[in-house]
């Protein structure tokens, strides 16, 4: 088990970019979050298995549809067990 602390800026807020990640992760059998940040970028935290959360973080970097990703910064974490994957408001 992994977890992964990432930041996402470019046009990634008014996008459906969380939304998109929510549905991604839950693909990929990923738990945590993801969050707006009142500075434009996006923040989640992704938990479980390396090879699925490191086919998220490269999802990141391209995003919905609408997005323009400009860079993506990951911090590795010790796993803290995340139950579900949701959208934080």
């Amino acid at each position: 088990m992994k977890r992964a602390h990432v930041w996402i800026s470019g046009r990634v807020q008014g996008v459906w970019f969380r939304a998109h990640t929510r549905d991604k992760a839950m693909e990929l059998g990923i738990k945590g979050w993801v969050r707006n940040l009142p500075d434009g970028r996006v923040e989640a935290v992704f938990e479980g298995e390396e090879e699925q959360i490191k086919k998220m973080i490269e999802w990141c970097y391209v995003g919905s549809p609408l997005a323009k990703v400009d860079d993506v910064q990951v911090k590795w974490e010790e796993p803290r067990n995340e139950f579900d994957f949701i959208i934080k408001y």
